[in-house]
């Protein structure tokens, strides 16, 4: 459990970006920031390892040179937001929502995208060909996609609507009777 609360660490994070880099080194506590709000934030060179982010929102900011590596960031909202350069290897982004967001050269090597919003993202400089769970992410026609060689194998960036459209072949023409 962290000596700090949070509301020590997110002023550190925004107004002293080096000394809390300097806590992170000198100690490996886990640092809990969930539900911790970062919007309009512009954050550089920042060692965010092993902290959980879930709940979080990064909603219309600019982030660069980012280390979240290993890092909770289920449901964190990163609409709108600039990513470029950040490590999300190893991570969790489940349920998470980069919609609209720019992501370039991000490094997400083994992160988990299960059920990750990308609609109208432009990733079209992040290499995703080590990610997890990519066919499970959510994105629409407007999402940009980096080429074919920096996604996973099994992925189709193809979009084909909504899941919830999808229906049994049987259903389609017979009337209900209900």
């Amino acid at each position: 459990m962290s000596q700090h609360t949070k509301e020590e660490l997110v002023d550190l994070i925004i107004n002293d970006p080096s000394a809390f880099n300097d806590l992170r080194t000198s100690t490996d506590e886990e640092l809990d920031l969930s539900e911790t709000h970062f919007n309009n934030c512009t954050l550089n060179d920042l060692n965010f390892e092993n902290i959980d982010f879930s709940g979080s929102s990064f909603s219309d900011s600019e982030l660069s040179c980012i280390s979240f590596v290993n890092c909770d960031m289920n449901s964190v909202d990163f609409t709108r937001s600039s990513l470029v350069e950040c490590d999300f290897s190893e991570s969790l982004l489940t349920g998470a929502d980069m919609s609209y967001a720019t992501i370039s050269y991000c490094n997400m090597t083994d992160t988990d995208l299960a059920g990750t919003t990308f609609n109208g993202a432009n990733l079209s400089d992040t290499d995703l060909s080590s990610s997890e769970n990519l066919s499970a992410c959510r994105f629409d026609e407007d999402t940009i996609w980096p080429d074919n060689d920096m996604l996973p194998d099994d992925f189709d960036s193809a979009y084909s609507g909504d899941l919830s459209m999808l229906k049994d072949d049987e259903d389609e023409g017979s009337a209900q009777d209900y």
